[in-house]
């Protein structure tokens, strides 16, 4: 008897409702792979060594260990099944780092390296952010070679194990071995839904840039009673440089910030979409940001000014002085329709036109991510949206970028590959803080999803020349 795609979607339930899916990612959180942390070094390979890799095998992958060509990044773990040369070939990723455990901070009878189920929630670190993720993908693709007997098409997986970073050698690694990762698709799961209810298929990210914003004025603090209003005040002078980069509700005002034009098919996506915070105390008031853009447009079509940090003197043990100093962590979240590398030196002019020479600007580190999108229009994206929309019984959201950082741009340039992203999480998952988790009801969903797609891929037309 032939297998079919319903009898593949069947098997994807059943793997999720026997418990088999929940015990392999439970092995899968309780390895503490904080990759913050140097001590935590040896359990990056755990996760690869010890439980990635050899469940791959199983599935006869072949597994190659690599490290990081970056001595601040983690191992990286390349698996691959070829099967025919005239089949399409996928490349898949992941990453297994988290950001810190922090258990003190989660509320009473949660373990951040244990999974524990209420209701429809995964309790865990990593469930959301992205061991369940490409656990989903992993299980999927074993769903099809187990109900087919073979995938139908080439897979090849990468975990890195140091996203929570930024990745560091990721793109050197991609560069050095463009021959091994190439691909015709690459397709991964990260990052939130935009409303936890209704898949998306997301085709980018926000890029991100982190700066210092430095006011020193002088050696030490002099008294407050006797120089203050005379001499100049170093936190006065910053805040008031930060006042100039927005209005009072948060609309930027620097010239070369904001996009210049944005394409009308991602505007039309955007228009289209409900975000949801997944938390009411998320939403936003709707007079914050650039006026005249919904929700949706705000946080994935435009850039967002955010001060992470501001500082002068002690602020635990002030002093009567006036303060020397004063220093603002800053950041920006562009799209892909702002021009990176003159984020910087345009917010440089526009201090200097508005009276502040004095205050430095300092680009703390490399950028988060650079910003991509792939173009809506390219058929792999079609083709994608036509096989979820086969499995769910409706058509997913299109969304043109996340708002997040992911190394779109790497897989993009590097690999020249269409970049499709379908997360699995959701708006309220509490990613990156205390009592992270994953809603089963999307968990199961996504096994359904990438299932269907990787038994679509299977019947894909060969290559042309074949």
């Amino acid at each position: 008897m032939t297998s079919s795609r319903q009898d593949a979607l069947a098997r994807a339930r059943s793997h999720f409702d026997s418990g088999d899916f929940r015990n392999d990612l439970e092995r899968r959180i309780a390895i503490p792979t904080e990759s913050q942390e140097p001590e935590k070094r040896p359990e990056l390979y755990r996760y690869l060594l010890s439980e990635i890799g050899p469940w791959l095998r199983c599935y006869d992958f072949s597994i190659e260990l690599f490290e990081n060509p970056d001595s601040a990044g983690g191992p990286l773990l390349l698996a691959t099944r070829h099967e025919d040369d005239s089949a399409p070939t996928l490349l898949t990723y992941g990453h297994g780092d988290v950001v810190r455990g922090i258990p003190e901070q989660w509320r009473d009878g949660l373990d951040p390296w244990a999974i524990t189920s209420e209701e429809d929630r995964w309790y865990g670190r990593g469930t959301a952010d992205n061991k369940g993720q490409h656990s989903i993908i992993m299980a999927a693709l074993a769903q099809v070679i187990e109900t087919r007997g073979r995938l139908g098409f080439n897979a090849k997986v990468l975990i890195e194990t140091g996203e929570e970073i930024g990745s560091p050698g990721l793109e050197a690694f991609c560069q050095e071995h463009v021959d091994k990762l190439a691909a015709d698709l690459f397709l991964a799961s990260d990052g939130p839904r935009k409303a936890a209810g209704k898949a998306d298929v997301s085709l980018g990210n926000r890029g991100g840039i982190s700066f210092d914003m430095i006011v020193n004025l002088r050696e030490g603090s002099r008294h407050s009673g006797h120089y203050g209003g005379l001499i100049e005040d170093p936190g006065i002078t910053l805040a008031h440089a930060l006042s100039t980069i927005t209005d009072k509700r948060g609309r930027i005002l620097v010239d070369g910030w904001r996009p210049k034009v944005v394409p009308g098919r991602v505007t039309e996506a955007l228009r289209a979409l409900t975000v949801d915070a997944g938390d009411a105390a998320l939403v936003g008031p709707a007079d914050w940001g650039e006026p005249g853009l919904s929700p949706a447009e705000k946080v994935l079509g435009w850039t967002g000014f955010i001060i992470l940090a501001f500082i002068t003197g002690r602020p635990e043990n002030p002093v009567n002085g006036v303060q020397p100093d004063a220093r603002a962590r800053c950041q920006i979240r562009f799209t892909a329709d702002v021009e990176e590398a003159a984020l910087l030196p345009a917010l440089r002019r526009h201090l200097d036109e508005h009276g502040f020479p004095q205050v430095e600007i300092r680009q703390a580190g490399h950028a988060v991510f650079p910003a991509w999108r792939t173009d809506p229009d390219n058929p792999w994206v079609v083709w994608t949206q036509k096989s979820m929309t086969e499995t769910l019984g409706y058509c997913p959201n299109l969304v043109p970028n996340s708002s997040g950082g992911l190394p779109s741009a790497i897989f993009a340039r590097r690999l020249d590959l269409p970049v499709i992203w379908i997360p699995h999480s959701y708006g309220g998952c509490r990613q990156h803080g205390p009592d992270e988790h994953l809603l089963l009801s999307a968990t199961r969903e996504g096994l359904e999803i990438m299932t269907g797609i990787f038994w679509d891929l299977g019947e894909a037309p060969r290559r042309r020349g074949s």
